[in-house]
């Protein structure tokens, strides 16, 4: 009876978690939508960053006033990173030849997840959706390394 009992919890667990769990498919996109983000500013693709993004996503940080010293939430938009992909890098110079790029899944749940891109300079927080099939990428968090730079 025992027995019974604990693989019958065992396979409500089983179902259930294989109901709202990801697939190791749902992880590689997760994490290919996050190195879209980075390597489409590196390669200089913005088509790399569209196919990354939802078209209304937000990018937020914190900025300081230079003048009076405070602080303020700075937000860009899909636009402005398409047209930063497009034009930061020509020279090819902001970035060192071997780029950091290291994408850590924090959570997955069902069609969300968030997602920690630590790159070169800075980090960034990332909130990824699943809309109609597609891992698309809603909003990042970031900062510099050296929140002074700022």
């Amino acid at each position: 009876m025992k027995s019974s009992g604990i693989f019958a919890i065992a396979v409500f667990l089983l179902f259930t978690f294989s109901i709202q769990g990801q697939t190791p498919k749902d992880s590689l996109e997760i994490k290919q939508v996050a190195l879209d983000y980075i390597e489409s500013q590196h390669n200089v693709k913005p088509e790399q960053f569209e196919r990354a993004a939802h078209p209304r996503m937000v990018k937020r940080t914190f900025w300081t006033d230079k003048k009076t010293g405070k602080e303020y939430l700075r937000e860009t938009f899909t636009d402005a990173m398409i047209l930063l992909a497009e034009t930061y890098n020509q020279d090819g110079h902001q970035f060192p030849e071997n780029p950091k790029k290291e994408v850590i899944i924090l959570d997955i749940y069902d069609k969300t997840a968030s997602v920690k891109l630590i790159a070169d300079d800075w980090i960034d927080y990332m909130h990824i959706v699943k809309l109609n099939g597609k891992w698309q990428l809603v909003n990042v968090l970031w900062q510099f390394n050296d929140s002074g730079n700022h």
